[in-house]
């Protein structure tokens, strides 16, 4: 068995997040999460943060080195939707939506990186979607902030490689969360059709992608996206 690592994960309250802290956790890992409601899994570290709020994070990082030592593996997966038609965008659907899921990325990531550098490894782990690179109607917000992330991982992988720090992205179908519990019959039906497996993710499919980039199976991986949507978004 390795020894457990530092890892800490943005969002991990629920749907992905929460199967991705769990599934650290199921490895020994010491795992912390952030998050804006509470709810953390059980054996992890609670951090009340908000993602868009850099000092907020960086007490979140001060209290998870202080008890889980310094971090080793992050996962940035923080993130919101607020769907509609560019023309009804309002500046703040756009705002919001742009400073959590991307902003807030960045944020982690740059707190992050400043102990990786120290220790000289480290693995950060972007949670993106299909969306990003395929689109999506009444999404402008949400796709501009998840391929946004495919650039800052690129970016770190090149900046941060001689370090022995990896940036890589995974980019999750549909799967089965609160985000998309509110879709109805006729949506659900709709994407599981154009779904080569016909059907959406458990979150823990997700996970498996994520806790393999941060193994050392994975230690000559980085600037990737590894698709887990179920064929969705071939050639993408």
């Amino acid at each position: 068995m390795n020894q457990p690592r530092s890892v800490l994960v943005t969002g991990g309250n629920r749907g992905i997040g929460r199967a991705i802290a769990e599934a650290f956790l199921a490895q020994g890992d010491k795992v912390a999460v952030t998050t804006r409601n509470g709810g953390a899994p059980e054996g992890a570290l609670e951090l009340k943060a908000d993602v868009t709020d850099a000092a907020s994070i960086d007490a979140a990082f001060k209290e998870a080195e202080a008890v889980n030592g310094p971090v080793e593996i992050l996962v940035a997966n923080a993130g919101i939707t607020a769907d509609t038609l560019l023309l009804r965008m309002s500046e703040e659907d756009w705002s919001s939506v742009i400073d959590t899921n991307l902003t807030g990325s960045f944020h982690v990531a740059k707190r992050a990186a400043k102990g990786m550098l120290r220790l000289k490894r480290g693995r950060i782990i972007f949670i993106s979607s299909v969306v990003g690179l395929l689109g999506s109607p009444g999404q402008v917000n949400y796709a501009a902030s998840k391929a946004g992330l495919v650039g800052m991982a690129r970016s770190l992988a090149r900046e941060l490689g001689s370090r022995n720090i990896t940036a890589n992205v995974v980019a999750p179908g549909f799967v089965n969360t609160d985000m998309t519990a509110v879709l109805t019959d006729e949506q659900k039906a709709e994407i599981k059709n154009q779904v080569p497996l016909g059907r959406y993710a458990d979150p823990a499919e997700i996970a498996g992608a994520v806790t393999w980039l941060a193994a050392d199976a994975a230690a000559y991986v980085t600037g990737a996206v590894i698709p887990v949507d179920g064929g969705l978004g071939m050639g993408h």
